[in-house]
């Protein structure tokens, strides 16, 4: 399979598509104020990858999965948490980081993340944060997930090659601008899309800066507006 299109539905929340197959990453969609109206019901569902437990992540991951009956790829002992809360078991796929998993013909791998991860409103243990490489027959697509810049993003980039990067900016919870666009220089990404910025106050980091720095090191940065849609040739 090959995906022709991927849409940012803000915050973290992404979309890809492609040969009749719909794939949402960290889908927090219905209280997610920078998600547009017309994305907060995005239809059909074939997969969802969860990159950690936080309700800004993983807050509609069992709504939909539920709705549309979608296999959810995700850490695995978020994934106990969210059968837990009502997801059927059979189409909660638990794994953990270093680990693949092909699906219909996509390979779903789960690298490292510097953050914390917790679910519910008791903050349960949901494992450690992830981020996700999807490989399709033509690319590679990074989603980093929220994190630190940590030095082993060089090791994805060396063993992935990821084509896309989607990568937090927004600063106080995961890197700044500076650090991300490092982050996409060490993952030898030709196109960076900034992430997880711009949603609350406290999210200050700018998607201006991200790019800028990202120019200085021949990096491809795409600045996308929540509800935006970009190609994939």
């Amino acid at each position: 399979m090959v995906f022709t299109e991927l849409v940012y539905a803000g915050h973290s929340a992404t979309f890809l598509y492609g040969d009749g197959v719909a794939v949402a990453i960290d889908p927090w969609l219905s209280a997610n104020p920078s998600c547009p109206p017309e994305l907060k019901d995005p239809g059909r569902l074939d997969l969802i990858v969860v990159t950690h437990g936080h309700g800004d992540h993983s807050g509609d991951a069992v709504s939909l999965a539920n709705r549309t009956g979608a296999t959810v790829v995700c850490m695995v002992e978020l994934a106990g948490l969210l059968v837990g809360d009502g997801a059927s078991p059979d189409k909660v796929v638990g794994m953990n980081k270093g680990g693949s998993f092909v699906w219909n013909g996509l390979k779903i791998s789960l690298t490292h993340a510097m953050h914390s991860s917790s679910y519910g409103p008791n903050q349960a243990y949901a494992g450690e944060p992830c981020g996700v490489v999807l490989t399709d027959d033509r690319r590679a697509i990074y989603h980093a997930g929220d994190t630190a810049l940590f030095g082993d993003m060089k090791l994805i980039g060396e063993f992935y090659h990821p084509e896309i990067a989607l990568l937090p900016i927004g600063d106080h919870y995961t890197m700044n601008p500076i650090e991300g666009a490092y982050a996409a220089k060490l993952v030898g990404a030709s196109t960076a899309i900034p992430i997880h910025h711009s949603t609350f106050p406290i999210l200050t980091g700018k998607p201006e800066d991200f790019a800028m720095k990202c120019s200085e090191y021949g990096i491809g940065a795409k600045v996308l507006a929540p509800g935006e849609r970009l190609p994939l040739a």
